[in-house]
């Protein structure tokens, strides 16, 4: 008889559990900050910020994640500068010639043409008039040159730095570099031996980055000024 009556007590103890509970009201919530953050609409006004604002400024200095300072400014004396101090730091394989013309039959070969004579198809329909031939003498293009007018634009040309990483800029300078030479008749650059040592000292020691392709939009530059790379859509000098 006790033990009848001590489960019929249970019995009636989880019946009145289950009754009282309302999925879409949870009964008691202990510590409710861990199930309930305090959250922050991103243009609303509160006094707890110095502004009344929740959208911040970053703090001076800070830059994003994969992103790199490009030392060379978007003027006249910073083109120049670039054309005889930027160097590439992605090595001239075979590998990365290919790719690099990939990316230019993608960004470039529509104005500059497929050879680098400046008779893409928009030319050809005279969208753009003037687009000047690699091997313009009076323009001597220079891997520096190409990754500083890609990344900044020039002339009629826009920048590029939105829609390439800074690798992608600096494969594309060495496939533009490579049809200078065929427009020039000159003999081909011979590829370079990649390292099979994969340790971060190679990667140093080859003058590559690990870090070369920055975040979405969020442009990425050389290697403080150490890399160049390039589109050869430099449009008219």
């Amino acid at each position: 008889m006790k033990s009848l009556f001590n489960r019929s007590l249970l019995f009636i103890l989880a019946a009145s559990a289950v009754s009282c509970m309302d999925e879409s009201r949870p009964n008691y919530q202990y510590m409710p900050n861990m199930y309930e953050e305090v959250s922050y609409e991103p243009y609303g006004e509160y006094d707890i910020f110095a502004n009344g604002q929740s959208a911040q400024l970053p703090a001076e200095g800070s830059i994003p994640r994969g992103w790199m300072p490009y030392d060379y400014e978007n003027t006249e004396e910073g083109y120049q500068a670039a054309k005889s101090g930027l160097e590439n730091p992605v090595p001239y394989t075979e590998e990365n010639a290919a790719k690099g013309k990939a990316l230019y039959t993608v960004y470039c070969a529509v104005c500059h043409g497929d050879n680098g004579d400046g008779q893409g198809i928009l030319a050809q329909r005279e969208k753009f008039l003037g687009i000047p031939s690699y091997d313009d003498v009076g323009r001597a293009i220079t891997q520096g040159s190409i990754y500083h007018v890609q990344y900044y634009g020039r002339n009629a040309m826009g920048s590029y730095a939105s829609q390439t990483s800074i690798e992608e800029r600096c494969l594309i300078a060495h496939y533009v570099m490579d049809l200078k030479t065929q427009l020039e008749g000159g003999t081909p650059r011979a590829f370079e031996v990649e390292s099979t040592d994969t340790s971060a000292d190679s990667t140093a020691t080859n003058g590559t980055s690990e870090n070369l392709i920055p975040a979405v939009n969020a442009e990425g530059d050389i290697l403080e000024g150490e890399s160049s790379a390039g589109q050869g859509q430099e449009n008219q000098n």
